[in-house]
């Protein structure tokens, strides 16, 4: 691509994340990519430069595209947006997995259409290879595996599997699930719930007051549920709007029937997608003054 093509491109992309923000009286910025720890003062300074523009909204919405990564970079770049914005909000158009997951959870509210999908929070953490791996695959296993060998069914090969496994390694994977599911919880009370007042759907209790302790043990019902590897099966596996509305009785605002609203985002991530499936960038951050 041309450097001018590039260009008219980029200024294309920022005019319509520019008309996205006037749709939604808000500021945006959007993050496609690997959540990775060692971006986050990147990430601080692309929002310190965007809260010092002329303009600047007391709202952000995040239109996130990920696949998942670090728990701890997630907590940082809460962190950082939190201290800015009194209210954040995230726009899901495509997909936003594992600690993309848990990202959104810490928003006041989530926006998707009928094509938008979360993951599971199975957290992604780097082995002793430098690879990423989902630590609830392999907790899983070392499980099944303490379990047969606690039955005396045990084979040889998977002896040596068991004993050669990393003790260390281990320990690192079980932290970052319960650090996947402390956060999820601690953000889902402060963030999410934080106008939910009235009971609307429970029998018995509808029209009643919402309790600290009621939202702390339905923050906790959505966080083993989302993080039950046994019923998802799979790391990536995509749960849609409709399963988050029924099955784990999560509020995601809707903008399937929004036509002005979903016309906005889409042609912004429209292309967004374009502009990237050329790129070699894993991590591309885009605000009115950022590209």
């Amino acid at each position: 691509m041309s450097p001018s093509v590039n260009d008219t491109i980029k200024a294309l992309l920022t005019q319509k994340l520019v008309e996205l923000e006037a749709e939604l009286n808000a500021d945006v910025i959007s993050y496609t990519g690997q959540i990775v720890d060692g971006v986050e003062t990147h990430l601080l300074k692309i929002v310190e430069d965007l809260i010092a523009h002329q303009d600047k909204k007391d709202t952000l919405y995040v239109v996130l595209t990920t696949g998942g990564g670090s728990a701890t970079a997630v907590e940082r770049y809460v962190n950082i947006l939190r201290q800015h914005y009194t209210e954040v909000n995230f726009i899901v158009p495509d997909y936003a997995y594992s600690a993309g997951t848990i990202f959104c959870m810490s928003g006041d509210n989530i926006y998707m259409d009928y094509s938008s999908v979360l993951g599971p929070i199975d957290p992604q953490v780097q082995n002793k290879e430098g690879r990423w791996v989902a630590a609830l695959g392999y907790l899983d296993k070392i499980n099944e595996l303490i379990d047969k060998a606690q039955k005396n069914t045990l084979t040889n090969a998977e002896f040596l599997i068991l004993k050669d496994f990393d003790l260390a390694e281990l320990k690192g994977y079980e932290q970052a699930k319960e650090l996947t599911i402390s956060l999820l919880k601690k953000w889902l009370v402060n963030y999410k719930f934080k106008n939910w007042n009235t009971h609307a759907t429970t029998p018995g209790l509808i029209g009643s007051p919402v309790t600290l302790e009621q939202k702390e043990r339905r923050a906790e019902e959505i966080a083993d549920d989302l993080s039950n590897n046994t019923k998802w099966k799979s790391h990536g596996r995509p749960i849609n709007i409709e399963t988050l509305q029924t099955e784990l009785k999560l509020k995601i605002e809707d903008y399937t029937h929004d036509k002005q609203k979903r016309d906005k985002i889409r042609s912004y991530y429209d292309l967004l997608a374009d502009f990237n499936s050329g790129g070699n960038d894993k991590i591309f951050v885009h605000t009115r003054i950022y590209i």
